[in-house]
């Protein structure tokens, strides 16, 4: 057994969380990757750009070392007059390639900071109240992977309203085996005893 490296644990998870997300949009056409899928406007795409953002203003602003330092951000960052829920969808301007991009410059700035700071390192989340502001990097690493996974799990099941496709990531999905025909009859069996616990 190796030395602990509660850092590269926390990394990975994060990691992990991170590709599982972005997987979901693989292979999808533009319409799918931005179409709402519950009352509240849940998209692939929103998730991606508003996990972006959560990288960049906690692993970015929260330690002093804000992503947006040279250029102006965008008009949906938290520093704007941005309309309400803006970093959970994609305008149509916004590119698909231009959201993941800044997703995967993100990971690269937010990674920069974990390498560099130790997980005692303090900072303040600039939008949290005055009396609960002061974190520690391991605090937001936590906070983080698990915005990150609940993500995550929020686009497994947008992608499969879609077009059916489940699972952790390309070639592990996590998933006992069964063809479609053996899920619609999973599917069906759960309705029944559903309808039957409902009529008692």
């Amino acid at each position: 057994m190796s030395e602990p490296d509660p850092k590269a644990d926390l990394l990975r998870y994060l990691q992990d969380a991170r590709d599982a997300l972005l997987w979901k949009l693989d292979g999808l056409p533009e319409y799918d990757v931005r179409r709402p899928l519950t009352p509240t406007g849940t998209n692939l795409l929103g998730l991606v750009k508003h996990v972006a953002g959560v990288e960049l203003g906690y692993f970015g602003d929260t330690f002093g070392r804000p992503f947006f330092d040279k250029a102006p951000p965008p008009p949906w960052w938290y520093t704007e007059e941005a309309e309400p829920n803006a970093d959970m969808w994609a305008t149509a301007d916004e590119s698909r390639e231009e959201i993941v991009g800044l997703y995967r410059q993100a990971w690269e700035h937010s990674d920069s900071t974990i390498a560099t700071l130790t997980l005692d390192a303090v900072g303040h989340v600039p939008w949290w109240p005055a009396e609960r502001r002061k974190v520690t990097l391991h605090h937001i690493l936590v906070r983080v992977i698990s915005d990150t996974q609940r993500h995550a799990g929020h686009a497994d099941i947008v992608r499969e309203l879609i077009d059916g496709s489940a699972g952790l990531s390309q070639g592990k999905d996590s998933l006992p085996p069964g063809d479609r025909a053996w899920w619609e009859g999973h599917r069906s069996r759960l309705e029944r005893v559903a309808r039957e616990a409902g009529n008692r």
